[in-house]
């Protein structure tokens, strides 16, 4: 038990070093711009950030989430972020141990995380979240846990496909139905081409069936939780975070979802 406590432990140190990474990630990808140039900088006094202040959570603690230099306010969204990512770390460490699950699990939940606050904040899902992400699981599939390359193959090929049938069929269908309402520059009112690739990496993570659950579960909690928001303010729905929060769930529970439908409403 011990020995879990310690690993655990070391892989939320690493996961909270990941996520202040992932906070540079989030906000330069969105926008275009690389994490590597420029350095990380006050957006207010423009002072370039030390590595001491850089450490996570406990830098933005010390400084009490002001810049050393302006005292500018820093967002307590960078200390959350940093201590969400360890979390993911720690408890995939804890429930599977020193083993690839464990490092294949932290990573598929911290690119959820990652395309989540992307869309949230931008309404905006990066190639280098979902592409790469891609490539990743797909990588991940060929060690000995999880998902076998075929699975994983199928998988990316569900995702893209079944996504993309949906955003041209219902670009088609609304064209149809109402010409002149949805020109070029609005095909991603239907579904973003970000969301497509988002369910390729899924596919790559989960297979067909976890991108079928992730469809269902994202798509279920969309409409109940932002539905009347949108319809009251006319603002879309971020599917993105809310695919993102049905991929983690059939990530944890999604063989215990099959078998309840398949008991349950299947064999009734």
């Amino acid at each position: 038990m011990a020995e879990r406590w310690v690993f655990a432990l070391a892989a939320g140190a690493i996961g909270l070093a990941i996520g202040s990474v992932l906070n540079a990630c989030r906000l330069r990808w969105a926008v275009g711009e690389s994490v590597v140039r420029p350095h990380s900088r006050c957006p207010g006094c423009g002072v370039r950030l030390r590595w001491y202040d850089n450490v996570p959570v406990a830098s933005w603690l010390a400084r009490r989430g002001r810049c050393r230099s302006c005292a500018m306010r820093s967002s307590f969204q960078y200390p959350l972020i940093e201590l969400a990512t360890g979390l993911i770390w720690a408890g995939t460490a804890w429930a599977h141990g020193p083993v690839p699950e464990g490092l294949r699990g932290a990573v598929f939940l911290t690119v959820l995380l990652g395309i989540a606050l992307t869309e949230a904040c931008f309404y905006v899902i990066p190639d280098q979240f979902s592409v790469g992400g891609t490539l990743l699981g797909f990588g991940f599939a060929f060690l000995p846990s999880g998902i076998t390359p075929l699975a994983s193959a199928l998988g990316i090929t569900v995702g893209l496909g079944v996504l993309w049938l949906v955003r041209t069929g219902g670009t088609w269908l609304i064209r149809r139905l109402r010409p002149g309402r949805l020109s070029e520059a609005g095909v991603d009112q239907v579904l973003g081409g970000g969301d497509v690739k988002m369910m390729g990496m899924v596919g790559a993570f989960l297979g067909a069936w976890g991108v079928a659950t992730t469809l269902f579960l994202g798509s279920v909690t969309a409409l109940l939780v932002f539905g009347p928001f949108s319809a009251l303010t006319k603002r879309l729905i971020p599917l993105g975070v809310f695919l993102a929060i049905g991929a983690a769930a059939s990530y944890g529970w999604g063989e215990v979802l099959l078998v309840w439908y398949r008991e349950n409403v299947l064999l009734t």
